[in-house]
């Protein structure tokens, strides 16, 4: 998995008129867990631009002044309800030999012969949680629908690894056709098609 570096210092007061001087200055108290103890330091708040506003998913190695450097994943994030700003980051830190939770967004690859003829493509699950260790965290999960007709699904099951944990049931459905009132069901639907269609097709949100 790709890792975002953030450079920022070690918090020596965390009480609440340091906190607030903090955000003043443009800058994001944090804290990781996971360790022996939790761990306080704060960084400007564009250098979590390219780990927050992202739909992808990356782990973050946390640069300090005075050499400390530390591996770990976001696990929370606080924004302002007015602003919008970041105000509180929660983080977990990683070790090569524990486990760790994450959630890994989905992708869609291919043109689903369903939706060119009319069906609904209904895209369930955006993101799927599992448990892995640190080196074998992946990515993305890469769905291929270029088989997918009319009535048919893919679910947890079809992507199962020994390299981590899904953490939802088997049967869980991922992204799936369902038939729409102008949708013609054919033989051949898994045959070349008329590229395009698919992005005009209907798509249902995460249940």
């Amino acid at each position: 998995m790709k890792s975002i570096t953030i450079k920022g210092s070690e918090r020596e007061s965390v009480g609440k008129k340091a906190t607030k001087a903090l955000r003043n200055a443009g800058k994001v108290p944090c804290v990781v867990y996971g360790g022996d103890k939790p761990f306080h330091f704060s960084a400007d708040e564009l250098a979590f631009r390219d780990l927050v506003y992202t739909a992808n998913a990356h782990t973050v190695a946390i640069e300090l002044d005075g050499g400390t450097s530390l591996k770990a994943v976001m696990q929370d994030i606080q924004f302002h309800p007015v602003t919008d700003k970041i105000i509180h980051i929660d983080f977990y830190q990683l070790f090569d030999d524990k486990m760790v939770t994450m959630d890994i967004p989905v992708r869609l690859e291919g043109n689903s012969p369903g939706v060119r003829n009319g069906g609904r493509l209904l895209f369930r699950k955006r993101k799927l949680s599992i448990k892995a260790l640190p080196a074998k965290l992946p990515d993305f999960f890469d769905v291929d629908i270029s088989k997918l007709k009319i009535g048919q699904l893919i679910s947890v099951g079809s992507l199962l690894s020994d390299d981590f944990t899904i953490l939802h049931p088997e049967s869980q459905v991922v992204v799936q056709v369902k038939t729409a009132r102008t949708a013609v069901v054919t033989d051949d639907e898994d045959e070349e098609g008329e590229e395009g269609a698919e992005g005009g097709s209907e798509e249902a949100t995460e249940e």
